[in-house]
C-alpha cells in the first residue's frame, strides 16, 4: 500500500501512521520531532510551551540530564533481567518508593502501566477478602484493562468484555453518607481517585475519603488510591490522599513514576503482606533494571531538587493568574489542574494551541486539563496567563 501523497510533514506523519496503526487516537494537530524542558520543538519550526506533560508523564521535563545519563548509564550495565533474580536496582527503588509514600505503605511490586497497577491492586483486595464486590466513584477512570475498565464510569461505551470480572456499585463522588452507606460485609474494596484525573483534575472532599477510610475499617474492606495522575508530588504532596489524612491500603502510581520510561507500581500495607506466596504475582518486565533506575533517579531528584515546593508555587501562581479570558475558575490539586470555561474547552484548546500552549483535554466539556512539568516556571504561567486574555470570554 503506498503512502498517500502529503502536503505537509504533519499529514505526511498522519498518513504513515494510518499505513499500519489502529486509527483509535484523536490526536492535536502538531509533530513533535524534538524537546527540552518544558518546551516542544514541532516538524513545522514551531516551539510549544506543554502545560499538559504527555498525560502527566513527564514530571521532570523533556530531556533532563539525570533521567538521560540515567538510562544510557543503566543500558549499558544491565539493560535487562527479569525477577527470577534479584537485582540491587530494583531495591534501591523499592526502598526509594516506599520511603516516598505515606507511612505503612512499604512494600512494592513494579509493573509497567497504571491499568496494570490497578488490576493487581484489585485482584488482591478480592482475593484476601474472599468478597466479590467493588464500590467506585462515578467519573472516576482507572485503565482499560479488564478489571480497571470494569471501574471506570461510562467505560460501558468500550469495555467489550462479555461481562466483568465482579459486582461493581458506583456512588456519587461528593456524598460521603453515600458511599459509606454503600460499604458492607460484602465489599471487597473502594477504589477512587483523590484527584479525578480524566473527570476534569476534580478534587474529592477530604471527608468523603475520610468516610471511605472509616466504612473499609469497620466491614474489612480494602481502599485503594488511584494515584496514577495525582501522584509521585503532582498533588503538591508525595501522593494525594494524604491531603485528607488518610493512609489507604493500597496505593496504585505510574504516569510520572518513571519521567518518561514505562512503569508502574503499586504499594502495598505490611499488614498485608504475610497473605501472599510465591507465584501469587507475576510479571515479564516490570521491575526491570531501566525501569527501576528510572524510577529511582526520578524520585532522588524530586526530593533534591524540592520539585513538591516548585508544584506548590506553580499552582498557586496558575490559581492568581489564569482566572482571565474565557476561563471562570481552577480546579483539582498542584499540578493537576483543571481551567474551568465559558466556553467549549476544546475550542479554548485550539486557541491555545494556535498560540504555542499545548493543555489537554477532559471528559467534562467545559474543563481543561493542565498536567506540567514540575520544572515550570513562573514565566511559562504569565505567558498561558497572556494567551488566555488574548483569547477573550
Amino acid at each position: 500500500m503506498a503512502i498517500p501523497e502529503a502536503r505537509s510533514p504533519r499529514e505526511h506523519a498522519i498518513a504513515r501512521e494510518a499505513r499500519h496503526l489502529l486509527p483509535v487516537y484523536a490526536q492535536l494537530d502538531v509533530e513533535p520531532v524534538r524537546a527540552e524542558g518544558v518546551w516542544i520543538h514541532t516538524a513545522d519550526g514551531r516551539r510549544i510551551i506543554d502545560f499538559y506533560g504527555g498525560h502527566a508523564v513527564t514530571a521532570l521535563g523533556y530531556g533532563h540530564p539525570r533521567l538521560v545519563r540515567t538510562l544510557a548509564e543503566q543500558a549499558a550495565t544491565l539493560l535487562f533481567q527479569s525477577n527470577a533474580v534479584a537485582l540491587d536496582v530494583r531495591a534501591r527503588a523499592a526502598e526509594r518508593l516506599a520511603n516516598f509514600a505515606p507511612d505503612g505503605l512499604d512494600h512494592a511490586f513494579f509493573v509497567n502501566s497504571g491499568a496494570e497497577a490497578n488490576e493487581n491492586a484489585l485482584r488482591l483486595a478480592l482475593r484476601a477478602t474472599g468478597r466479590n464486590r467493588v464500590i467506585a466513584l462515578e467519573h472516576g477512570f482507572h485503565g482499560r484493562t479488564a478489571a480497571a475498565a470494569a471501574v471506570t464510569w461510562g467505560s460501558e461505551r468500550w469495555y467489550g468484555f462479555p461481562a466483568r470480572p465482579f459486582d461493581v456499585t458506583f456512588v456519587a463522588r461528593d456524598d460521603a453518607d453515600a458511599l459509606a452507606a454503600a460499604i458492607d460485609d460484602r465489599t471487597a474494596a473502594v477504589i477512587l481517585e483523590p484527584v479525578q484525573g480524566v473527570a476534569g483534575a476534580w478534587a474529592l472532599p477530604f471527608e468523603l475519603m475520610q468516610a471511605a477510610r472509616a466504612a473499609c475499617d469497620r466491614h474489612g474492606a480494602w481502599l485503594i488510591a488511584d494515584e496514577v495522575q495525582s501522584g509521585m508530588g503532582r498533588s503538591g504532596m508525595p501522593f494525594a490522599i494524604s491531603r485528607a489524612g488518610v493512609t489507604p491500603d493500597v496505593i496504585t502510581a505510574a504516569k510520572s513514576l518513571g519521567g518518561g520510561f514505562p512503569v508502574g507500581a503499586l504499594l502495598l500495607r505490611g499488614d498485608h503482606v504475610g497473605a501472599l506466596a510465591k507465584g501469587d504475582l507475576g510479571t515479564t518486565y516490570g521491575g526491570g533494571p531501566l525501569a527501576c533506575a528510572m524510577v529511582d533517579a526520578v524520585i532522588d531528584t524530586i526530593e533534591n531538587d524540592a520539585l513538591i515546593d516548585a508544584v506548590v508555587a506553580r499552582s498557586a501562581r496558575i490559581a492568581a493568574r489564569c482566572v482571565t479570558g474565557p476561563v471562570t475558575g481552577v480546579q483539582g490539586a498542584g499540578l493537576l489542574l483543571g481551567l474551568r470555561t465559558s466556553r467549549p474547552a476544546s475550542e479554548v484548546g485550539a486557541a491555545l494551541l494556535e498560540r504555542n500552549i499545548m493543555t489537554g483535554g477532559s471528559a467534562d466539556p467545559h474543563v481543561l486539563r493542565l498536567l506540567p512539568p514540575y520544572i515550570l516556571e513562573d514565566d511559562h504561567v504569565a505567558q498561558l496567563a497572556a494567551a488566555l486574555a488574548d483569547i477573550g470570554a
